[in-house]
Parts: structure tokens; sequence; C-alpha cells
């Protein structure tokens, strides 16, 4: 009998629209029976009568009871309440019918209806499918590389299933397929290497593969058992989406017929709910798989996708991790006065690292410049025209250079692919990599571009393609593709490169004029990060007067998270961008929090830097620890930090109370629920560590652990003790007379006053503009000033000139991070806004010889 689909009105025109999921029929090694929400039978495979004892089209209307005994219909209920959306429940060898022979039952919801697959349970399999993959699992866990997992998984599966041959199947971008692995009988010609066009699977099927994992054909020459009736009363078919006995597409198994197979089985292998490739397993006589056996290859392909998912993240994070040095190095290296162009062979050898290619061009406000295999500077001008064509300033790369561009024939003995990195709007500035010709081989199983020839029995435009016969294609003028993470990572450094190479338009006039063609960038750039600390601030006001108890309270922690973020910005910028020491940072945090008297603060081991991608996080993290220690607001309170290396080099962080109040994690000092994520959650998600924190009696205990491309060790060294530095000053006794701030803004004055007299000044005198302040230096003796850089339409610096002559300590406030004119060597700077701990640095500076 031949299968046909409920008539529906489908144009059958293309094998992509062939609708399979609906092919109103069965495979005969099983039953199928459809149920209503009140247990009656809905529908029903022709084949019935054998299970239920009657024709299928006299079943229909009866209820289930009167064919299943209550224990199975007892134990399909309690499994129908389990059930999700496109979920498949499995009940091996139940005794379904009072005959009490077992089956096997998939139970899954089709619509309205429920659908009960029947196949009759194999004698002897054992009913825990999962023993049959443990050991499946212990052999894939053992693979170091891709092609090794592949392979071991293929050997695997054949051993499980028992087919003739068993291969990996691997899609590509363009959705045709290559046999990456095999394992197959010794009479069995192979197909590894080989290539399958696209063509080969329609959508509709690709799409039924990461629905319904697993598809087994156990005979092509079976006769398919229809579905009665075909239609229901709203004139749908069934949809047979989650079935395993589904009947097979007449094309399909023409396909098979072609290849000279019988049986088959397919499971999909995902990664990230996509379909990235098949164990496709082919059978030369018919084989019908146990249940057990169909579910426990399921689990593995299941197993399988997630390691492979697992093995591609750890190459991903490994090259994202280098691509986050990459933009340390390079900010620091401009950061130092360095040139990206007069400094290219380093620039060049830092991106080979994560992304390799042939040759390079670094091309910005018409300076080029390149390294190795690439266009000549002419041919790269006019390919430079057509870039600017190719996109709206994200990267763009092809690996088949002379197919988009044909002037690109010209130089193809040199470069064939590209990937463009713009570092402008335009007219665009390109960092260009390109990579040599790739010339390779390409062996498909078939020739998959050859004509069809003739009409096949299912029509002129359902014939499958017939021949397999080894076709070879040569591939030329062509690179090795970018890969998506390449591509990835390109994409992340591109903001990285405009920051650098629009620093190098400051090195002539004509680079200064080109800079104003890009401006629009830059403030983009600006922008971007404005609003980034805008919301982050806006965060912290919406998080923080969630738990604040009091106004004062909340105003007080803002203040207090805004500072530590203002301080942490302050020395990275200081270091321009080099690693800055652990330690210190923690003794002038708990300085900030407890400027008089405090607990006990004692740090242990080696001597760790922070590189600037973490040095934030870290600063918030400790801020939290160390505003909310009941052991440090104990004046006999203790805290013991210690830091140790771990054998991968990552840095662990202990942080222990004792002598503190006790606290739970819901209440006492540890109520504010923003602090206590920004504890618990901060690390792991900005930095990739981990973070645990637990609470006893005398207070908090928490370790961090932080990867090792974020921190630096100074091995041997210990951690150096703040003690006799500036910021260990007593704040009582740095002022005791009258100082002077000079400040054109009456808000960050009033802040200004306000820090001073409560560092001990008995009075503070504020002016806006240098007449003012130099009126009051006239008539009065200052122990401190605190100079403006900028006021309005003038500068402070006649006021410096006059307080250096006088010999009055004084220091400059900028929200710049630098003075714009030449001044005393040890004359020091604050940045805005003022932080307590750095103005009694700078209070304490400014008294040195």
């Amino acid at each position: 009998m031949t299968l046909t689909y409920p008539d529906q009105g489908v144009d059958l025109n293309s094998c992509d629209l062939e609708p399979i999921h609906i092919i109103g029929g069965i495979q005969p090694f099983g039953y199928l029976v459809a149920l209503s929400s009140d247990w009656i039978v809905a529908r029903a495979s022709a084949n019935c009568e054998a299970l239920l004892g009657r024709p299928a089209q006299e079943a229909l209307g009866h209820p289930a009871a009167s064919f299943f005994t209550p224990a199975a219909v007892d134990q399909i209920r309690q499994r129908l309440s389990e059930l999700q959306p496109g979920q498949v429940e499995r009940l091996f060898s139940l005794p379904l019918t009072p005959s009490g022979r077992p089956f096997d039952v998939a139970l899954y919801r089709a619509g309205r209806q429920f659908v009960l697959e029947i196949e009759p349970a194999h004698q002897g399999m054992a009913r825990d499918y999962l023993s049959l993959v443990r050991p499946m699992f212990d052999a894939a866990r053992q693979a170091s590389t891709l092609d090794e997992l592949c392979d071991i998984a293929a050997r695997q599966m054949r051993r499980l299933t028992g087919f003739d041959r068993v291969k990996v199947y691997r899609f590509d971008e363009t959705g045709a397929g290559e046999v990456v692995a095999e394992a197959r009988g010794d009479q069995i010609d192979s197909f590894l290497g080989l290539h399958f066009p696209a063509s080969d699977i329609p959508k509709q099927a690709r799409k039924l593969y990461t629905q319904n994992l697993l598809r087994i054909i156990a005979d092509i020459d079976a006769t398919p058992v229809p579905i009665q009736p075909a239609l229901d009363a709203d004139g749908q078919p069934l949809d047979l989406t989650p079935s395993g006995l589904r009947a097979v597409s007449p094309i399909h198994i023409e396909y098979l017929r072609n290849m000279g197979v019988r049986a088959s089985m397919s499971v999909s292998i995902l990664r990230g709910g996509k379909l990235w490739g098949l164990f496709a397993c082919h059978h030369y006589a018919p084989l019908n798989l146990p249940y057990a056996t169909r579910t426990a290859a399921e689990l593995f392909g299941e197993f399988f996708s997630g390691l492979l998912e697992q093995m591609e993240i750890r190459t991903t994070l490994a090259q994202h991790e280098t691509a986050t040095r990459l933009h340390d190095d390079l900010t620091a290296q401009v950061a130092h006065g360095g040139s990206l162009l007069a400094n290219f062979d380093r620039f060049a050898d830092l991106i080979g690292q994560v992304i390799p290619f042939d040759g390079i061009v670094g091309y910005v406000a018409g300076d080029y410049v390149s390294l190795g295999q690439t266009p000549s500077q002419a041919q790269f001008l006019d390919l430079a025209r057509f870039l600017n064509t190719t996109g709206n300033g994200a990267c763009w790369s092809t690996h088949h250079l002379a197919q988009v561009y044909p002037p690109a024939q010209a130089f193809g003995d040199r470069v064939c692919g590209l990937l463009a990195v713009p570092v402008s709007r335009v007219p665009r500035d390109f960092l260009v990599l390109f990579r040599r010709e790739y010339a390779h081989e390409v062996l498909w199983a078939g020739d998959p571009g050859a004509p069809k020839q003739a009409p096949g029995p299912l029509g002129d435009r359902l014939t499958p393609r017939k021949s397999f016969a080894l076709w070879k294609e040569e591939r030329r003028r062509q690179s090795r593709p970018w890969s998506g993470d390449e591509k990835a990572i390109a994409e992340k450094l591109r903001v990285t490169l405009i920051e650098v190479i629009l620093q190098l338009l400051d090195a002539s006039n004509a680079e200064r004029e080109a800079a104003a063609r890009r401006q629009q960038d830059l403030i983009a750039e600006l922008n971007h990060r404005v609003r980034n600390s805008l919301n982050m601030i806006g965060a912290m006001v919406s998080q923080g007067q969630r738990s604040a108890a009091t106004l004062a309270d909340f105003c007080s922690r803002v203040s207090a998270r805004i500072a530590t973020l203002a301080r942490a910005h302050d020395q990275v910028n200081a270091t321009s961008w080099a690693p800055f020491p652990l330690g210190p940072l923690i003794h002038e945090t708990v300085r900030a929090a407890f400027p008089e008297t405090h607990g006990a603060l004692t740090i242990a081991g080696p001597q760790v830097l922070i590189r600037p991608s973490a040095f934030t996080t870290l600063a918030v993290v400790i801020h939290e620890l160390v505003a909310h220690s009941t052991a440090l607001a104990t004046p006999e309170g203790q805290v013991q930090v210690d830091f140790a290396q771990t054998e991968a080099g990552d840095l662990t962080l202990s942080w222990r109370e004792h002598g503190g109040a006790g606290i739970e994690s819901e209440g006492g000092a540890w109520h504010d629920r923003m602090a206590m994520a920004i504890v618990e959650r901060s690390i792991p998600h900005e930095l990739s560590g981990h973070a645990r924190v637990t609470f006893h009696a005398q207070g908090l205990e928490a370790q961090f652990t932080i990867p090792a491309e974020r921190v630096q060790f100074m091995n041997d060294t210990p951690t150096p003790s703040p003690t006799g530095s500036p910021g260990s000053v007593p704040a009582a006794s740095l002022l005791s007379q009258r100082a002077l701030v000079v400040e054109d803004n009456i808000i960050i004055g009033m802040e200004a006053e306000d820090q001073l007299l409560a560092l001990g000044a008995q009075a503070v005198d504020l002016a806006n503009n240098v007449a003012q302040a130099l009126s009051l230096i006239a008539a009065n003796t200052y122990e401190f000033a605190l100079l403006d850089v900028n006021l309005g339409n003038e500068s402070s610096q006649p006021i410096a000139d006059v307080l250096q002559g006088n010999g009055t300590p004084y220091a400059f406030s900028t929200g710049y991070g630098e003075v714009p004119w030449a001044h005393g060597p040890k004359v020091p700077v604050v940045t805005k806004p003022l932080d307590s701990i750095a103005l009694e640095r700078a209070i304490v500076a400014s008294r040195l010889p």
C-alpha cells in the first residue's frame, strides 16, 4: 500500500514543502492510539486489531479502559500529568492489555489529544537504559580534541546499535554536511571525509531534527500503516512531530534505496539549540532496534551534544581571555605614549595571538602600513572603497574575496580572504587581516550540482538524486574560513581599536584634521560610556532605596558606592592602566569606611596586582565587605584576609571576620539586598570567577576566586602594609587652622568645605574666581588650599604661583585627571568627584619637602 498525505490542498512542488510531520501513517513495527482528553479512543492505526482485539474502526469512540488494564491506565495518567509541551514520556515493559504481554509505550501530546505509540517489549532487554550508555559516557569523556571525541562517539554508537555504518555528520554554514567521523564493518566502503549537499536534507526535515532527536526507519520496504481517521472532526491531520513510529516520506525512501540502504537511524547533535550535525546510521538489511536501545542512543546523543558544547566553549573562553589581555595591552601601550602605527610589528603580533592571518594592513587617516601577504597599496586603496559599501560599521569578512570583488583576482596569488575591522564612520578607516589561498579538494558523495536527468516515480520535482559516486571539487582562490569565534573577537576588539586609533590622530596636523571627521564616532563611544555610568548610578539609587531604612541611610550608602567607583577609576588612571596592588586597595577602603577607630585588619599572602579589567569590580565588592563588616565596626573585632595562588594561577581571596556581632543573611548588617548581590554575584558575572559567602556567629566568611588572566602575582614579595603612608595619617591631625577652597561650582565647593572641616580645619574660605582668591590670600594665612584647575574662562595658575611663593601647601582638583600647565612636580592632584581618602593624601603630600 502507498501512503498518501491527508488532502489539505498542499502543493508538493518542492521537497522543502513536503509535510512530513503529518504524513498520516506509521511504520508497521508498532501501534498508535490517540485518546481524547476524556480518555476516548479518537484515532488508531489500522493494525490495532492485533493489540486491541477489534478492528481500528470499531475501537474508535470507546473508552481506553475497555482495552487497557486499570493498572496501565493509572501509570499512563500519572505520566500524562507530568508531561510537558513537546516532551515524550516513556514506559518500558508495561503490561498494557489483559493478556499481560509487556509493551514499551511512548506518550506525547498532539493538539488536544494525547498519543500512545506502542511496541512489543523485547524479551531480555534491560529496563534501565541508563546502564547501556554509562560505559559510552566514560569513553567519550576521555577525548581531548573534537576529532577524537567524534571518532569515539561513532564507535560507541555502532557498538550500541549494531548498524553496519555510523557516521558523525557535521553541517557547515551553508547547510552542506561533511562526514567527520565514521565506524563501519569490514566490508563497507568508507564515507569519511565526503561532503553531502544541503539539498539532501530538506528544511522541514532539519526543523524536525531539532524537535525530535531520534528518527528510526526499520525497513524501507515495509508497508506503512495508515492512521484512522486521517482527519479529525475539525478536518485536521494528526501532528506526528514527536513520533518515533512516523512513516517515512516516499522521497526519502527512494533516496535511501538509491544508496542501497534498507534501514537507518539518525540522532540529532545540537549546539545552543541549533542543529550542529547528526549521528547518521545505515544498515544494508532491515533492522529494528528495541525501544530501550533507541532511548539509550538518544540519551548518548544529548550527552555528546553537551560534551561538544563544553569543548567548544572552553576554546572560545580561551580565545576571549586572550582578547581581554590584548585589550589591556593595547590600551596600556597608548596610555604610555606608544603609537600604534609606529609599533605596528608589536600590534600585529598581539592580534595574531587571537586571530591567525597571513597579512595585515592598517589604514588610518590616509596613512598606510602593511605586513606580510597583502595587496599593493594602490590595490588596497581600491579595495577600501569597496569595503566602505559592505556594512554599517560592523566587521565584515569573506574567505572568497574574488567572488564578491572581482578585481581581487589580480592579487589572488597573495591573498584570497579578508576580515575587515572598521575603526571610524564613512569615509572609514580599517584594520584588515588577510589570508592567502587554501587550495584543496572537497570530496562529494555525488556531484552536488548535477542536473536532473529524467522524472522519477514520484514526479519530476520530487525526485531525489541517484548518484553517490565520489565526485571531486577543487577549490581555488579561497582562504581558510574565518570562524564565528574569530569574527566575534574582532567585533569586540573594534571598540578598543577605535579608542587606540583615534588617539593616533593627534600625531600631526593632518591627523588632527582627520579627527574632526571622526568626531561623531568618539562622541558615540563616549556617550555609550556616560550612559553606562548613569545607568550604574541609577541602578545604585533604585536598588539602594529598596533596602535603606532611612533617607540618611540611603544617601550614605549611595554616596559611598559612587565614591568607591570614582576612587577605583582614579587609581586605574593614575597607574596608566597598569596592574594595581590589591593589599593597599583593601587598606584604603577600610580607611574610607572607618576614618577613626576600627577593628584590626590583617592581610597575609603574596603581593597581588589586579589588572584594570577587574579593578573596578573588586573595588566595589571590597567596599561592600568593609562597609557591612560588624568586626571592623567593633574596636575589638578582627578581619583576616588571605591571598593564595592556585595551581592554575588563579587568585583565592579569603575574608574571615572574628569578634563581630551575630548576623544572618536576611537581617542585621546584611539586610541590604543590593550589597549582598554585589558580593555574591559580581565576581562570577563580570570576571567569570567564583564566590562563596557564609555567615556565622561572629561575622561573615567569604571566599572568592579570580581567574589568572585578571591578576598578577609578585612571587615571594609579602603584601605591603600601608603603615606610614600618607593614607595612614590620622584624619583628626591633618588640619587645625584655616583652609581655602577655590571652586567655581558651589555644590562641589561646599562638599570640599565639609570634607576639610571634617579633617580638622578651624575654618574654610570659599572663592569662585582668581581675583576673589587672591584677595583672601592677601588678608589671611592658610594652612592648606585646594584649587580647581579650570575656573570658568580663567585658570587657577596665578593663585598657585602666589601660594608657591609664600610657602602655602596646596593641591589641585580637576575632572580631567591632569593639569594643563607646568607646575611643581610634587604638587598633588585630586580628581573629581572628591574623595576623602584622596584628599587626605593630597594634604600630606603637599607638606612633603
